[in-house]
């Protein structure tokens, strides 16, 4: 689509903090106004807008496509994506380590175990550890612990938790992140462990440093955005 406005702006309403282009409010693609906690979100997402030159894209417009996917889809289907979320929890990357070879099992104890101890604490939810690719459950009460810390979370800070657990494949490196005990960085390596120390050993194709790429501008997208809704 083409760029149709000249200036996009942030725009105060009875509904609270939205956008608008060229003072006509925008929209989300289900047709609701845009309409975020605070301001300084919302002038974050006036801002790319204005970064769109000739073509829109939306790619380029993480903040966007992060409120609207709250307003359109976490708002209306809250409960399913708090059960997405909290499913991560019985099958943490966090908690399954390696034993072979030792500096991998050592970089994963170095870097995981801080998480998992602060999580445990943080939420009163001990996990269980173990070794190998086979499912391990952990306990009703530690689950329904992180399920009621993901349930705890608003429409827009359930959307950045979402997002973050989905790319990480972790709910305890998503929850980390929205709660600032991990930066972006942080919590992409954390995420990205295991694949990184196959690369420092084998190299890296051009698909696979594509995903990762991907992987990491959602994290990245995910925590500015929980940084945003803070004011």
């Amino acid at each position: 689509m083409k760029r149709f406005y000249k200036q996009a702006e942030p725009l105060e309403s009875a509904s609270g903090h939205g956008v608008a282009l060229d003072r006509r409010p925008v929209k989300t693609p289900g047709k609701r106004e845009l309409i975020v906690p605070n301001r300084v979100l919302a002038a974050a997402i006036a801002d790319e807008w204005n970064g769109q030159e000739g073509e829109i894209r939306p790619v380029t417009m993480p903040l966007t496509r992060l409120a609207t996917t709250a307003i359109d889809r976490v708002a209306t289907q809250r409960e399913a994506t708090i059960q997405q979320t909290a499913n991560y929890a019985d099958t943490d990357l966090v908690c399954y380590r390696a034993t072979h070879p030792p500096a991998l099992a050592a970089r994963q104890h170095a870097v995981w175990q801080p998480l998992v101890d602060w999580a445990v604490l943080r939420y009163d939810a001990p996990v269980v550890i173990t070794t190998g690719v086979i499912p391990r459950s952990q306990s009703a009460a530690s689950l329904r612990a992180f399920g009621a810390a993901v349930a705890e979370q608003d429409d827009f800070a359930l959307t950045a938790l979402h997002v973050a657990t989905a790319a990480s494949g972790s709910l305890v490196i998503g929850l980390a992140l929205i709660e600032g005990q991990l930066d972006a960085q942080e919590a992409f390596t954390a995420s990205q462990l295991d694949e990184s120390f196959q690369i420092e050993a084998w190299g890296e194709d051009s698909g696979q440093a594509e995903r990762r790429r991907a992987l990491a501008a959602d994290i990245a997208a995910a925590a500015r955005f929980m940084l945003l809704l803070r004011g």
